[in-house]
């Protein structure tokens, strides 16, 4: 231990921590209880707070979670299999990334039938069957609902080609424009993410269809009003179902501007450029008014299931937006979505991030949050490097505590509880329709596969996932180390510290406490959760390169001579139940975290 640590060990001759850890647990027992033996546990008042808001929401991305049938694409009855890991975790919620029927151009993405599963998953059955096992577990299912775009395979476009009532005008439909020379071209300059026109011609309607994402993935058109129907009612099947809510993908382009104006150029961007979609001023292809007023009439259906049972049907809305547009999704007057997606740890933070910056970003959110909202915290997804890969496998643990302690929702991409980091996907193995439109060239700038790799279960064949020779995606080669299993039977591991993390969340302090954040220096982060009549939290994270120190009871004069640690870091000076002298220096290692009470 460093000289002078203020951190205490009962038997100092024991040497190996194996053995030193059961001398250890008797007199931090004895600690504890000292430090708590005057505090009342209270349940939470039920009116406080909701399931959502105290549960940690897990995203299980199907094709990578487990495969049950040697095919080498995970499925439901491989995600059955393995619920267990759900409860043992301590995961309230899981929420499915698309499982209905698809032709998988963009991988469920784009859906032929919203009321359906697609065999690669299972069947009806299979999904009746994961409900039933994971309510009998206490956990919760969320749906993907994708309201912008269906496939073009789906019935509904097939027959608005041929113009059949109603479905003439369930998607975007205009007529191309023609150039000086006679030349039919496309309605205006819109660009779809892949590049290339967002416009697609139908040589049997005789029109263009709009897709701002695959031509595969035509939009649909929100101001047809049986449409809107059409979609609330694919939620009600599936409430009726006894799903306990959806997570609404590609919020902010569900309704365009309909006069279809030309996008402007980014100030940037000269008219000489090659105008790609990250070139255009999106000012009228997204984040439009109309589109709360659809988001307005989704949360009404599963308004209408809440009030039948007083079970909250959550809404959660994905939209990378400018947080002023992300905030509205929020309800108003009339309600509207219980949350928007936080991805501000995605989007504005990495490996050089200080903890100036990682205040920043949580206040970006808590200040913008309309009054009486509820925050929530995302570090990864199946569109997004994971935590490991963007921000270094020694900050797993700190970002974790991240999410999981401040004020708000928890919400973990599968994977992220264990540490896994962004696998090697080959030119040759790449399926992504983002990378494949890259190019062999830039394929690993722009392909997710890298994100989606098969969860790391055990050190065996294919780490667990699969006994098939090939699985979709290969998996990661660090599998044989970096895995579930073997983080279960260690005393310290990125598991580990994330189910203690999980447990914290049911204290009342965590749950509904106070949080105020310090910068100690430009890369020690202090930030507190405090309750009148429970313990009072200390969360201390170095995102820094080099070790910080710190007396406690010089920057923090309400703090008592001692306090325990709760969790930590995997590779931090200290671990669960030390307790440390607020007179002494308290070392923080590079990239570490520690959580305090008292």
């Amino acid at each position: 231990w460093p000289e002078n640590s203020h951190v205490s060990r009962t038997t100092i001759a024991c040497k190996c921590p194996t053995m030193s850890s059961a001398c250890r647990a008797i007199v931090s027992a004895f600690i504890l209880t000292a430090f708590a033996w005057f505090r009342t546990i209270v349940a939470a008042d039920p009116q406080a707070l909701d399931w959502w808001q105290t549960s940690v929401i897990y995203q299980v991305y199907p094709r990578s979670f487990k495969d049950s049938n040697g095919d080498g694409v995970g499925d439901l009855k491989g995600i059955e299999e393995m619920a267990e890991h759900f409860s043992e975790t301590g995961i309230g919620a899981i929420w499915l990334s698309p499982i209905f029927k698809s032709p998988m151009a963009d991988f469920g993405y784009d859906i032929s039938d919203f009321i359906n599963i697609d065999s690669t998953y299972g069947t009806m059955d299979d999904f009746v069957s994961l409900l039933n096992k994971l309510k009998s577990l206490g956990v919760r299912t969320l749906l993907d609902f994708v309201p912008n775009h269906s496939s073009d395979e789906h019935e509904w476009f097939k027959k608005s080609v041929e113009k059949i009532t109603p479905y003439t005008d369930y998607y975007v439909w205009r007529d191309g424009k023609f150039d000086s020379n006679g030349n039919r071209m496309p309605p205006n300059n819109w660009r779809n993410f892949f590049d290339g026109s967002a416009w697609e011609w139908s040589p049997v309607r005789g029109q263009y269809y709009l897709h701002q994402f695959t031509a595969k993935q035509p939009e649909l058109n929100y101001e047809s009003s049986a449409l809107l129907e059409e979609m609330k009612n694919v939620l009600r099947f599936w409430l009726d179902m006894g799903v306990d809510g959806f997570r609404i993908d590609a919020m902010p382009y569900l309704v365009e501007d309909n006069l279809f104006r030309d996008e402007p150029l980014l100030d940037s961007v000269t008219v000489d450029d090659n105008h790609t979609y990250f070139n255009l001023n999106h000012i009228y292809s997204r984040d439009q008014p109309a589109t709360y007023k659809v988001v307005e009439e989704f949360r009404a259906v599963l308004d209408e299931y809440t009030d039948r049972d007083g079970n909250t049907r959550l809404m959660l809305v994905e939209a990378y937006a400018d947080v002023n547009y992300t905030m509205m999704y929020y309800s108003q007057e009339t309600p509207r979505a219980h949350m928007p997606f936080n991805f501000n740890f995605i989007t504005y933070l990495n490996k050089t991030s200080s903890a100036v910056d990682i205040k920043n970003v949580i206040h970006l959110w808590l200040d913008n949050m309309p009054r009486g909202q509820w925050a929530n915290w995302v570090m990864g997804n199946h569109d997004n490097k994971r935590v490991a890969s963007r921000f270094g496998q020694d900050m797993v643990d700190p970002i974790n505590t991240l999410v999981m302690l401040l004020p708000g929702t928890a919400i973990t991409y599968n994977g992220e509880e264990i540490g896994m980091a962004d696998g090697t996907v080959r030119w040759d193995q790449t399926v992504d329709p983002w990378g494949k439109s890259g190019g062999m060239a830039k394929y690993e700038m722009t392909s997710r596969d890298p994100f989606r790799t098969p969860f790391q279960w055990n050190d065996l064949h294919n780490a667990g996932f699969s006994t098939a020779q090939y699985t979709w995606l290969p998996v990661n080669s660090n599998y044989w180390y970096l895995n579930l299993a073997f983080q279960k039977t260690c005393a310290r591991s990125h598991y580990q510290t994330y189910k203690r993390l999980v447990q914290l969340r049911s204290l009342l302090t965590i749950a509904r406490g106070d949080f105020s954040a310090h910068t100690i220096s430009k890369w020690l982060l202090i930030f507190t959760r405090k309750l009148e009549g429970q313990d009072t939290f200390y969360i201390m994270i170095n995102v820094g390169t080099e070790q910080e120190t710190i007396t406690m009871n010089e920057h923090f004069n309400d703090v008592p001579h001692y306090m325990v640690v709760r969790t930590s870091s995997i590779n931090a000076w200290y671990a669960e139940n030390d307790y440390v002298d607020t007179k002494k220096s308290l070392y923080m290692r590079p990239k570490s975290s520690i959580v305090l009470s008292y």
